[in-house]
């Protein structure tokens, strides 16, 4: 990476279940020698509370750079703070409106807006299901202007036998946007339906 675009990519976490997503993307990041600034909404600290073990201090202790959600005078508010862009991990709905209409309330949907107004690469790894019209107007919009729409979505080829290995499998894909490598990810290569099928014990029970 020259110079100009430094690896530096912006994490931000919300509220929507699947904070593993961004905790496990801040971990690769610091393997990789990525420097990782870090914003978080109050309803993503809530989760935090809700699905895992780690304190604020522990998840903020994670990146590099961590910003408070009401700094909006914050670097990453700006477009001339360079970066290889920001990822959204989990995205909630409401945070994915937000990006959609450019009607930014907090430093982390500002960060965003200015990813995708500097044309750097926007990835949103959006949680919710089912998807009324609405959310689905809105996740078109934001790819129009550029974003990626990046749901976790669990792959089976790779015959996962944790919740981790599909975490780590959803979220390497979502690196893959960045040009981000992360290690020992399982790909498809043609030899996987050569192999004996893993058997899914929940399906014939």
């Amino acid at each position: 990476m020259s110079a100009r675009q430094p690896r530096r990519l912006i994490v931000g976490i919300t509220g929507a279940t699947g904070i593993v997503f961004g905790i496990r993307a801040l971990q690769v990041l610091r393997e990789l020698g990525i420097e990782s600034h870090l914003v978080v909404s109050k309803a993503g600290e809530m989760t935090r509370d809700y699905e895992t073990d780690l304190g604020r201090d522990e998840l903020h202790a994670l990146a590099d750079v961590v910003h408070p959600i009401g700094d909006v005078g914050a670097s990453i508010a700006s477009g001339s703070f360079r970066t290889m862009g920001m990822l959204i991990a989990p995205c909630s709905v409401r945070t994915l409106a937000e990006v959609a209409t450019g009607v930014t309330t907090t430093l982390l949907t500002r960060a965003a807006d200015v990813v995708l107004k500097e044309r750097r690469r926007l990835v949103l790894m959006v949680r919710e299901a089912p998807l009324h019209a609405g959310h689905i107007r809105n996740m078109l919009a934001v790819t129009e202007m550029g974003g990626i729409i990046h749901p976790p979505v669990p792959a089976f080829y790779t015959h996962p036998e944790t919740v981790a290995d599909i975490v780590d499998h959803a979220l390497g894909r979502a690196l893959d946007c960045f040009g981000i490598e992360m290690p020992d990810l399982p790909r498809w290569d043609g030899e996987q339906r050569r192999k004996p099928a893993a058997k899914i014990a929940a399906v014939k029970s």
